[in-house]
């Protein structure tokens, strides 16, 4: 790759999500065409993953919780490929494009948003069983078989089959399980509808979470509510339970429960992207201590990564791969891996690079939390709101509306902001598609069918 850039001091960006994204756009706003900018990104858009659960509901389309980049960072470089090797030393960085061709792309200013990967367990069946629930792809797929298991269940004359179809079993209750079991059975209530041969009886989710309680970032009066909520819905919530196995489509808790399942869905926790701590790849300095911060980039106040002999002044990182500390939570505490953090990081680290070229002091990052919101649902909700130096409860048709107000606040670009409302407001006229196309994960099937038939004499 050329690296040539005129003289100008060179920015590249490792990740293209919320805290690739913000940087790029706002060192476009602040230094113009004062600085070249390289976005690396396996993926050509970023996911806005707090609408994933929606997208897996179908109140939203998958499309609008796409940002893409090429598009939204007009005269910024996008490089669609993954990171091979991150040498710092050398300002040097290694990636594998697409198409298999490597390129050594150098810098003056590295910014590592990289973000994080579900974080399996050696559990016999996981991987083969299991998806996980990070991605719009992801997402899609759930919806996709869920409403194709509806619509096979309710052509089935077999007991035990109808029963596998309809068990889907959700693993994690934090935030982003809670809210993806939650959202998935408020579109099966409602697609029921048009099933007379199915009951709500028939219907069994299972959410299993190692914790004593689900949605830790909650109070315990607000965890204690939505539990009661998805119990009243018929949910079963195991708690302080583990899945112990998911071969060939059984599920085994560690509560001694065992059933088939046609759906597994793994929300269990992540961890940083894994190229951090893989020997030989990054020399980027990350902790290596269990628990919570491993893998994490050791991360100043003021975002620079901080070496061996003090900050690194040309390396920044933020986000789910970043060990940032939370000034305004207190000494020791980290910032939590959330997208209104990951933004605000962004903006911090544009601002930060730009005092750099301009021999400006560095800021530190503060940002003190706004609430925590979750959907559970058509008009249902739960979450509390910091104002000022007050915090407020919301529940129920309050907590949904604030979540929606502000996911579509956060999310990039006014197209996507209108063509979230709009999708919204067709539901509420039309309601919910109920069709699932699980066939769009092998689109070729039936050509390639016609083609084998077509070959065989007439």
């Amino acid at each position: 790759m050329n690296n040539s850039h005129g003289g100008k001091p060179h920015v590249l960006i490792l990740g293209g999500g919320s805290v690739g994204l913000t940087t790029a756009a706002d060192l476009r706003k602040s230094l113009g065409t004062e600085v070249a900018i390289t976005v690396v990104d396996s993926r050509p858009y970023m996911t806005y993953q707090p609408f994933l659960p929606e997208v897996g509901a179908g109140s939203i389309d998958p499309r609008n919780v796409l940002a893409p980049l090429r598009k939204i960072l007009a005269g910024t470089k996008v490089v669609t490929g993954t990171v091979t090797s991150i040498r710092s030393a050398d300002n040097l960085v290694v990636v594998d494009t697409e198409d298999d061709v490597q390129l050594e792309i150098s810098y003056d200013y590295l910014v590592v948003g990289l973000g994080a990967v579900p974080r399996l367990l050696p559990i016999p069946g996981l991987a083969e069983a299991a998806i996980g629930f990070k991605w719009v792809e992801e997402a899609v797929a759930v919806r996709d078989r869920v409403l194709a298991n509806l619509a096979e269940a309710a052509s089935t004359k077999d007991p035990k089959i109808r029963k596998r179809l309809l068990t889907f079993t959700f693993v994690g209750g934090g935030f982003a399980g809670g809210e993806a079991i939650a959202e998935t059975e408020d579109m099966v209530r409602d697609a029921l509808r048009y099933y007379p041969d199915l009951h709500a009886s028939d219907i069994r989710f299972v959410l299993i979470d190692a914790a004593p309680f689900i949605f830790p970032e909650l109070t315990e009066d607000q965890r204690a509510y939505v539990l009661n909520q998805l119990r009243e819905r018929g949910i079963e919530v195991k708690l302080e339970t583990f899945l112990n196995s998911a071969e060939d489509g059984v599920v085994k808790t560690s509560d001694g429960d065992e059933f088939e399942t046609d759906l597994l869905v793994w929300n269990a926790g992540v961890k940083p992207s894994p190229i951090l701590l893989e020997e030989g790849v990054s020399d980027l300095p990350v902790i290596t201590e269990r628990g919570p911060l491993m893998g994490k980039v050791d991360t100043l106040a003021d975002l620079r990564v901080n070496g061996a002999d003090g900050p690194i002044d040309n390396v920044f990182a933020a986000g789910d791969c970043a060990a940032v500390p939370d000034l305004a939570a207190g000494e020791g505490k980290f910032c939590p891996p959330n997208a209104q953090h990951a933004v605000r990081q962004g903006k911090r680290i544009a601002d930060n690079i730009a005092r750099s070229v301009q021999g400006r002091p560095l800021v530190d990052y503060y940002h003190k939390n706004l609430g925590t919101m979750a959907t559970l649902g058509m008009y249902k909700g739960v979450g509390r709101l910091h104002v000022g130096d007050k915090e407020f409860d919301l529940r129920g048709l309050p907590a949904w509306a604030a979540a929606r107000a502000y996911h579509v606040y956060a999310m990039p670009t006014i197209g996507r902001k209108a063509a979230v409302v709009a999708g919204w407001v067709t539901n509420l006229i039309s309601r919910r598609d109920i069709i699932g196309i699980p066939e769009q994960t092998t689109p070729r099937a039936a050509f390639e069918l016609a083609a084998n038939t077509s070959s065989k004499p007439q």
